[in-house]
Parts: C-alpha cells; sequence; structure tokens
C-alpha cells in the first residue's frame, strides 16, 4: 500500500512593521521579511498591519491578530518614540506566540530621553515575546537596561541587507546613463523627518560637495543620487554637485544599483544596510545611534563620520581611505553577510520549533 502523501501546514502569519511604501528602506525590510517568512513557512498567507495596531487597544483588531498562527514583529525601527507607547492592555490580548525580527531602537541626535511609559510599553511587550531577535547591540544594550535577561535576546542583523537583488530594465539603466566602467559614487541625505538637520544643514551640503567634487576632479566619477524618500525633493538640488543622477527605483532594483558602486556616502540607515547587502561599502553620516549600532554590528565602527566632525573635513579623508580600500570591505562584507544569512536561518528554525 502506497502511503498517504504528508499534508504541509500552510501557516497564518501576522505581520507587524512600519507600513511606509513611500519609504524605500522601510518597504525593503518588509519585502525581506516576507522573503525570509516564505523560505521557511512555504505556502504561508502573511497579512499585514501596521505598528500603529499596538498603540491601543482594539477589539476587532486583537482578534484579527489571534486568527494567526503567529506574529511577526518587525523588522525595523519599531522602538521609536513617535510610535510609543504601546498599548499593554493590547499587548496583553494578544495570545498567539509573537517574535521579534530583526528589529531595533531608535534614538536621534539631540533627541529628548523617553518617558517612563514608553520604556514600559517597550520592555511589557518584549517579556510577552517567545523570540526576541534585534538588529544590533545597541538595541540590546537598551532592553538589558530595561531590565531584560541578556540571555533571551539573540542579534541576528537588519533583514533589509538579504534582501533580493533585481536588475532595473534596460530602459532603466539607459535613463540612469549607468556606465559599466569607471569611477561610480552613491550620496543620501536623510530629509524624511528628522527635526535635527536644519542644525547641521550647511556642514553637511558642504562636506557631500566636497567630497563629490574631489571624485570627480580626480577619477571623473559619476555622482549618483540614491532616493530613498519624496521629501529628498526638497534638498539634494541643494548640493549643487554638476551632472547629479538621481536613482529612484524599487527597492531589490535600488539594491541592485548599490552593488555596482564603488562607494556610497550616506545618512539613511537602510541606505547603508542595503549598500552592506550588496557588498559595496558606505561611510554613514551619523544624525542616530542606529547608524553607529550598524557599524559596530558588521564590524567597521569606521565607516561612520560624527557631525560634529564634518567641518574639519573628515568626511572626505574617510572616503579617500575606504575608497583605496574598497576591494577589502567587499571581502569582509561577504563574510559578515554569510553569518546574518546564517544567523536569520537559525532564528527561523528556533520559531517554527517554538510553535
Amino acid at each position: 500500500m502506497k502511503k498517504a502523501a504528508v499534508k504541509t501546514k500552510h501557516y497564518q502569519i501576522a505581520h507587524i512593521h512600519v507600513w511606509d511604501k513611500n519609504n524605500k528602506g522601510d518597504y525593503a525590510i518588509v519585502l525581506a521579511v516576507q522573503e525570509l517568512l516564505l523560505k521557511k513557512f512555504p505556502g504561508a498567507v502573511i497579512n499585514n498591519f501596521p505598528v500603529e495596531v499596538l498603540k491601543s487597544y482594539d477589539r476587532a483588531q486583537a482578534a484579527k491578530l489571534n486568527r494567526a498562527d503567529l506574529i511577526v514583529i518587525g523588522g525595523g525601527g519599531i522602538f521609536y518614540s513617535y510610535f510609543l507607547p504601546f498599548s499593554q492592555e493590547m499587548i496583553a490580548a494578544l495570545k498567539k506566540p509573537i517574535f521579534l525580527f530583526g528589529l531595533g531602537y531608535i534614538k536621534e541626535v539631540d533627541a529628548p530621553l523617553w518617558a517612563k511609559d514608553k520604556s514600559a510599553s517597550v520592555i511589557a511587550l518584549v517579556k510577552r515575546a517567545r523570540g526576541v531577535g534585534v538588529r544590533d547591540l545597541n538595541t540590546k544594550r537598551f532592553l538589558i537596561a530595561g531590565g531584560i535577561k541578556p540571555a533571551t535576546i539573540k542579534i541576528i542583523g537588519d533583514p533589509a541587507a538579504l534582501l533580493s537583488e533585481k536588475k532595473p530594465a534596460i530602459r532603466a539603466m539607459n535613463k540612469l546613463k549607468f556606465p559599466s566602467r569607471g569611477v561610480k559614487i552613491g550620496l543620501n541625505l536623510n530629509y524624511s523627518g528628522w527635526l535635527g538637520f536644519g542644525k547641521w544643514r550647511e556642514d553637511i551640503l558642504r562636506a557631500y560637495r566636497e567630497t563629490a567634487e574631489y571624485f570627480q576632479q580626480e577619477f571623473g566619477a559619476e555622482i549618483y543620487y540614491l532616493k530613498h524618500h519624496p521629501g529628498e525633493n526638497n534638498i539634494y538640488p541643494e548640493l549643487g554637485i554638476k551632472n547629479l543622477k538621481i536613482v529612484d527605483l524599487k527597492s531589490s532594483e535600488q539594491k541592485y544599483i548599490y552593488g555596482k558602486l564603488d562607494l556610497v556616502i550616506g545618512m539613511m540607515l537602510h541606505v547603508g544596510v542595503m549598500s552592506f547587502g550588496a557588498l559595496t561599502p558606505e561611510i554613514s553620516v551619523a544624525y542616530d545611534i542606529r547608524n553607529y549600532g550598524f557599524a559596530e554590528f558588521i564590524g567597521h565602527p569606521e565607516l561612520v563620520v560624527d557631525l560634529d566632525k564634518l567641518k574639519s573635513g573628515e568626511l572626505l579623508k574617510r572616503s579617500q581611505v575606504v575608497f583605496k580600500n574598497r576591494k577589502k570591505y567587499q571581502s569582509k562584507f561577504r563574510l559578515r553577510r554569510q553569518k546574518i544569512t546564517d544567523s536569520f536561518a537559525d532564528y527561523l528554525k528556533f520559531i517554527k520549533n517554538n510553535l
């Protein structure tokens, strides 16, 4: 007699995340998380919920979340003052297994410390979770300071680093006039809500302009602006860089382009995360603790420049050194990316074994 075929369970997964399709980094995180989940849970049905669902108790929303087999929260900056405090009543109403998935803590330069109710709501969520997978050491330190046991926290990295890449259509490549040879430098500014930009505006623009002009004069470099948010339309023209080309593609296509650049200079975290994932070194002008956290996580704290060092020409100096050693960074990034891939595979196995 033939054995009956084993029926594969098709899981229902509730995915809570930052739902902003206008922000390429936020969208890249969602796509990457769901790619990873579907590899581990083939045929799963994933239902999307915005992180704001945690801000207040809603019986109907809680019921929808509890119809899933598991609840995945993250990645991205879920632990961000703007989204807090979470409703502890809502957290208590969630009865299905909760897994935090490569999410992080955000603390911008000059931002005030959180009120106690915000911190308390984050700790309540973490204590309720069956699995705690964070993106960097700073997030782990924050949770430990709140009373979470270190052994319960797994540092798995930022899922956007593993987003699959897709080559843009020929028309898009031709529009960019993207050469197969020659030096190519990418730039990005954070102009999507960081209130501190005005304080550092002239220092940032001057440092970027100086660096771009150096590469143009010394190497005949092509300079690309890597747009991640519509708000950047209001700032990148002020760079005044000759022949600046704008890259504004879908997240997976944008990541493909990053892999063809020689160096990226950016501010928004996921410009750096996607560049790393595409094996291109990125120097991050740090406006937030997460810029430092990501550089520390990948083992290269030198890939961060402080805002108060821009006046001294530090961005250009650091760019010269990193550009010279770009092949070495590529080799190191390849090894580190494989470790991150393994970390996510282990965490996904942990999730499946703990349902």
